[in-house]
């Protein structure tokens, strides 16, 4: 999905794996981030991503009131989940927001598990 901005000088196109990817990196700088997550639908198994593959642990919707963007994390074992998610929301909506001009709509959570940090 691709949304776009109108200026005077003319149009600016964004693709919604872009936003995923702002968004993913965003995410791993944040406290109590461990990475995102993705689940089997075979085996009902979640696994932790590589830097390289983010996106497959984010979902962007590009709608005409904003971004809507979904994030399947693992969070470090010990630490306050909401307060995680707290610094994940308002952390990924100023990025998106500055870098993009795109306005965030709503990002929702979904913790997946969560894991020792050696």
């Amino acid at each position: 999905m691709i949304g776009n901005i109108n200026t005077e000088l003319g149009k600016i196109s964004v693709d919604s794996k872009v936003i995923g990817k702002i968004a993913g990196y965003t995410a791993l700088d944040c406290f109590g981030i461990v990475g995102m997550a993705a689940l089997s639908k075979r085996d009902g198994l979640v696994k932790l991503l590589t830097r390289d593959s983010l996106s497959k642990g984010i979902q962007v919707e590009i709608t005409n009131e904003g971004v809507i963007i979904d994030f399947h994390v693992i969070v470090a074992m010990g630490v306050a989940i909401a307060a995680v998610a707290d610094t994940l929301i308002s952390s990924v909506k100023y990025k998106v927001e500055t870098t993009t001009g795109f306005k965030v709509k709503k990002i929702n959570v979904f913790v997946e598990g969560v894991r020792v940090i050696d």
